[in-house]
């Protein structure tokens, strides 16, 4: 078996990852000290907003008469597909509780966190989709308290259709904030908001690492970075649409990797040949972004099989993985590292990215090796239980003194000992040898 580079990259987002360290730490130290008053600096240093930070009930429903009908009914649709599935994710976990040793009783209880931050960028475009892919998310979780951010649009106010996506999918409090200021304000629970239990959505590299640094103190969904994709495609796929789909995802950015992972070598040729095409045809932004991201970042790997293929693909743990292949289940079946899985021509990233219904916050760089992308799960608690009988207090509480002192743990011990006097007087039991040092 042989693996043959056809087209290697130049790069990695690991190795072209800036450190966004130093900013970001130094914004958080800032926001922590001064609070709201450092919050609105930013604001107005880093985005020229000067307005209110809270958007009043009365100027969502203003701007939402903005939103021209047919794209609401869009987002309405967008909405509705991704809370189907949120929901079903929901209905997957289950309460349970078990007699494991007779007397012993254990359960589980799955509870939502108490408040959720959902965050969407908004850079040069309204990104929709964000929106309503967090908020609705955390909503079919049942999250009491839901605030979402994000930046003012192109100088002025929050896009009109980013902000009707924020309130149609539940968000309880929006603010009008990006960036670094934005996670630091729902992470501290600044403007009156709630503390975030967990902080959710993508963004750039400063947002990506202010998530980062605050973990531990707050949940987050992923370690995020540039959108990848990755199609594995047969002889029989259509190389048109394989070139289509690489260089849709390439379109996030200059560091977005697209990734062909190919059995035929003449299909292969076929799509480095036509992705240069495509690209050229773009408009300036997106030709500048795809051309970047190909040249830098592109790889077309040649495979003897297809088990190789699977084992090529597993390494790299793709955010978005295309199937373009015979025998869909096969690949379904054996393929185990991804952040979401688009299985046949007739599916691709672009519907799960807006409309289809899974969510399309995902892990980057390798992490679909250990983590999945944001779900419900994200913001559930699943919080364990238990209650036993004074028998089974006997038995456990034996087994439990001698552990503990194997340990040399004498306190604990005791803790054992005390019930077992209790509840068993005049019994003598073998609690182990105590703890001498």
């Amino acid at each position: 078996m042989a693996v043959t580079y056809l087209k290697r990259a130049a790069k990695t987002p690991q190795s072209e990852t800036a450190t966004a360290q130093a900013v970001v730490a130094g914004m958080l130290e800032r926001i922590a000290a001064g609070g709201e008053d450092a919050v609105r600096e930013y604001a107005l240093e880093l985005d020229q907003w000067r307005g209110e930070i809270v958007i009043p009930r009365a100027e969502i429903d203003r701007r939402a008469a903005e939103v021209p009908a047919a794209v609401r009914r869009d987002i309405d649709f967008a909405i509705a597909q991704v809370s189907a599935f949120a929901h079903a994710q929901r209905a997957s976990l289950r309460e349970f509780e078990v007699e494991l040793h007779p007397g012993v009783t254990a359960g589980q209880r799955v509870i939502p966190v108490d408040a959720a931050g959902c965050y969407a960028p908004a850079g040069r475009y309204a990104h929709i989709a964000s929106a309503y892919m967090g908020v609705a998310t955390a909503k079919a979780a049942g999250v009491r308290s839901i605030v979402a951010c994000s930046g003012p649009f192109r100088g002025g106010p929050m896009h009109p259709y980013l902000l009707y996506a924020f309130d149609r999918a539940g968000a309880d409090v929006i603010l009008t904030l990006g960036g670094v200021q934005a996670i630091a304000t729902m992470a501290h629970g600044l403007f009156g908001t709630r503390k975030a239990d967990v902080i959710v959505g993508p963004g750039n590299k400063f947002v990506a690492e202010a998530k980062r640094s605050l973990y531990g103190q707050v949940g987050i969904d992923v370690f995020a970075g540039p959108s990848e994709v990755a199609v594995i495609a047969d002889g029989g796929a259509d190389a048109e649409i394989v070139a289509s789909d690489l260089v849709g995802q390439a379109e996030h950015g200059h560091e977005s990797p697209a990734w062909l992972f190919t059995t035929s070598r003449a299909l292969a040729e076929r799509v480095m040949a036509r992705v240069p095409e495509l690209i050229a045809a773009l408009p300036p932004t997106a030709r500048d972004a795809a051309g970047s991201a190909w040249r830098d970042y592109g790889e077309v790997v040649l495979c003897d099989s297809r088990d190789e293929v699977v084992a090529v693909s597993d390494r790299y743990a793709s955010e978005h993985l295309e199937v373009q292949a015979a025998d869909l289940d096969w690949w379904l079946r054996e393929l185990r590292c991804y952040g979401s899985l688009f299985l046949g021509e007739e599916t691709t990233v672009a519907y799960g990215d807006k409309a289809s219904g899974p969510n399309h916050v995902l892990p980057t760089k390798g992490a679909a090796r250990y983590s999945g992308g944001l779900s419900v799960h994200k913001f559930m608690k699943t919080l364990t239980w238990q209650r036993m009988t004074r028998d089974a207090a006997r038995d456990i509480g034996e087994v439990t003194a001698r552990i503990s002192r194997l340990e040399g743990m004498e306190a604990h011990a005791r803790t054992a000992d005390d019930r077992l006097a209790k509840y068993c007087p005049g019994q003598v039991f073998d609690l182990g040898t105590p703890v001498q040092s």
